[in-house]
């Protein structure tokens, strides 16, 4: 009796160890494949207040990361307006990220813009008073993290199967 009890358990543990790998691997797989279609878009002005550290898009869609200096609060109130074009400088449409501090000892403001567009090659960064709703684009919902993915997945797998 106390075999199959051991038996059971090293069964137990090696398909427990055999979920984890496959876990393990299909993240590395997803990310690779995922990432492997960002390629990098390129900026055409020299805004010094915005600083972007990720600007990257697919066929269909894409995301600009960056942080606003607001050292001097001369910027409370307004807009960063990031148009997009195609290679052959076609204007595509445009986001807006409104910027707004609550305190001012937050000197450095971090924002994220994600765009659903086809063909995106290069984007151009303007501050302005106001928004313009012409050509503006819909909003996108942020990217989910890593706890989030794991818990829809889980909830999912819950309703499913539990």
């Amino acid at each position: 009796n106390g075999e199959k009890i051991m038996d059971r358990m090293k069964t137990f543990l090696k398909y427990s160890l055999w979920v984890i790998l496959f876990f393990i691997f299909s993240e590395i797989i997803i990310n690779v494949g995922l990432n492997s279609n960002y390629k990098e878009l390129e900026r055409k002005d020299n805004l010094s207040q915005v600083v972007i550290y990720q600007a990257e898009a697919t066929k269909v869609n894409g995301r600009i990361r960056g942080i606003i200096d607001n050292s001097d609060n001369k910027l409370n109130g307004k807009y960063i307006e990031v148009d997009l074009y195609s290679k052959r400088n076609v204007f595509l449409g445009k986001k807006y990220f409104e910027v707004q501090t609550t305190s001012e000892d937050k000197a450095t403001i971090p924002f994220e813009m994600l765009f659903k567009l086809e063909d995106v090659k290069y984007y151009e960064t303007k501050i302005v008073d106001e928004k313009d709703p012409a050509g503006e684009l819909e909003l996108l919902p942020k990217e989910w993290t890593k706890p989030e993915i794991i818990f829809a997945t889980a909830l999912t797998f819950l309703i499913f199967w539990g």
